[in-house]
């Protein structure tokens, strides 16, 4: 009897050993179930926790998670597979490795990418493109360039930032001195040497858009012209009309007894002008241009300050750059959303907010921006209160390959016409020209390139203005001595424009 019950023992040993795991798990839970009362209810506690704690980690996303990431998970729900599939693969193409990321203060974020490896350097023109290490040949200045935070001056420009207010402070003149406005990113750090600073594309980005394909890209020219217009000299910029787009702009093209442009620089005050569509923008810029404006043959090179809610998802000023060199049909696009600009600088992230910005009756902040060709590997050259930023490869473009027939500067707007009325959408400040300094938006120090490679100042009987509508937005040239609205002088050429949009003037 022992010897039969010793056998049957050692037999249900050897059925154990052959159960397979997840029998034996169950077995081990039936085992426990009978005769181990104490270990179920140990389990039933740890699933209230973990169904506690779960539940306490869905409400604190409801109030923690913020209001962006929630817009853009609410926006990628209501899409189709496809089309996020098609977002996901030009993030990809667009976001290169970064050696670093930081985190702004304005929510973006900063990729210090490897300069060779940069989205820029993606076109087809550029295949084998070697970065242009040695320095270009910055202008000369002309005597009448005053301007602090110039584009000749060699000084970091935080650091000429903090002598010009320190200098306002101790006359007690900030309110009358245009103090130069940098990046709100450099809160955070700056990126290595060695690498350029990109603002990362995100998905919220996209969803924004109403087409991958065109993203970042302006909205193809319809040329029309309206009898209720004013009318323009024979030489002005018929690219200015179109899909809505007002202006209010001052330009200069030379005669057939003047030398071709090589380059602009100008000094411009920024603000945060109200943007009342969702699809609207304001923008200040220089516009460097060559080519035929009736054709598909215009080049542009385009810099400045620009608010775009649909393009940034919100309301701040930012540098931004643009170029094309079919008018706008196929090539170029806005900032380094695809390839053709090619970055060197680490510390410049085109498309990231300007900060601090000028207020009404308080202080003015500017910028100066210069775009030049170099005499010696003919890129076209970007630079921003001082800083190189990076150039567009001379083989981009057909008649800017050479030089340049026309400079531009001034602001735009889009105008759409919601509600049927004219857009409230704001130019520069907001207000007329007429309100001068400390309200009104200002270009100063109009200069261009010559052939010998030095700034010239542009005499203001050497540019004309224009407004297509001018009880929404308008402009008035102005010279050192003509008014008394500049501070301390030193402005030379120099304009204010700007408006409101929709008033009772402008229905």
């Amino acid at each position: 009897m022992l010897q039969h019950t010793a056998d049957s023992s050692r037999k249900k040993k050897r059925r154990r050993k052959q159960l397979p795991s997840a029998s034996r798990s169950a077995a081990a839970a039936d085992a426990a179930q009978q005769g181990g009362g104490q270990c179920c209810c140990k389990c039933k506690e740890d699933k209230q926790l973990m169904s506690s704690l779960l539940a306490l980690a869905l409400l604190l996303l409801m109030f923690v998670v913020p209001p962006r990431m929630a817009a853009v998970a609410e926006a990628a729900s209501s899409v189709s597979a496809r089309r996020m599939a098609r977002i996901q693969s030009h993030l990809q193409r667009i976001n290169k490795p970064a050696v670093r990321s930081i985190r702004s203060v304005d929510g973006d974020t900063i990729d210090c990418v490897a300069a060779q490896e940069q989205h820029g350097l993606d076109h087809p023109l550029l295949k084998e493109h070697d970065i242009q290490t040695e320095p270009p040949e910055v202008p000369a200045s002309s005597s009448s360039s005053s301007s602090r935070g110039g584009g000749l001056l060699r000084v970091p420009a935080a650091a000429a930032d903090a002598e010009a207010v320190a200098d306002s402070k101790s006359s007690n003149s900030s309110n009358r001195r245009g103090v130069g406005a940098w990046q709100t990113w450099h809160h955070g750090g700056h990126c290595p040497s060695g690498t350029v600073a990109i603002r990362r594309t995100t998905a919220e980005d996209l969803l924004r858009a109403t087409s991958v394909a065109r993203f970042g890209r302006k909205k193809k020219s319809k040329r029309w012209y309206d009898a209720s217009s004013p009318p323009r000299a024979a030489n002005a910029p018929d690219v200015i009309s179109g899909n809505g787009h007002e202006h209010a702009i001052a330009y200069t093209a030379p005669s057939s007894q003047q030398q071709p442009v090589y380059g602009a620089k100008a000094t411009i005050n920024v603000w945060d002008p109200v943007i009342q569509e969702s699809n609207g923008f304001s923008l200040s810029q220089l516009w460097i241009l060559s080519g035929s404006f009736n054709g598909s043959d215009l080049n542009s090179i385009e810099a400045g300050w620009q608010v775009s809610p649909e393009l940034y998802g919100d309301s701040r000023p930012r540098l931004f750059t643009y170029w094309t060199s079919d008018a706008y049909e196929a090539t170029g696009c806005y900032n380094a959303l695809c390839p053709g600009f090619v970055q060197t600088s680490s510390r410049i992230a085109i498309g990231a907010s300007i900060s601090p910005v000028s207020s009404a009756g308080g202080a003015q902040y500017d910028m100066t921006v210069l775009v030049w060709k170099d005499p010696k590997l003919g890129n076209w050259w970007l630079s921003y209160g001082g800083q190189l930023v990076g150039y567009w490869p001379a083989q981009l473009f057909t008649h800017l390959s050479d030089h340049a027939t026309m400079v531009e500067w001034g602001g735009e707007v889009v105008d759409t016409r919601p509600a049927g009325v004219h857009t409230a959408t704001q130019m520069g400040s907001g207000r007329f020209a007429a309100e001068g300094f400390g309200r009104a938006s200002y270009f100063r120090n109009l200069e261009t390139v010559d052939a010998d490679n030095s700034l010239a100042q542009v005499p203001i009987d050497a540019i004309q203005t224009l407004a297509e509508n001018g009880a929404c937005y308008d402009i008035r040239k102005a010279y050192d001595g003509d008014d008394d609205h500049s501070g301390s002088g030193g402005w030379g050429t120099h304009f204010y424009y700007g408006g409101p949009g929709h008033n009772p003037a402008c229905p």
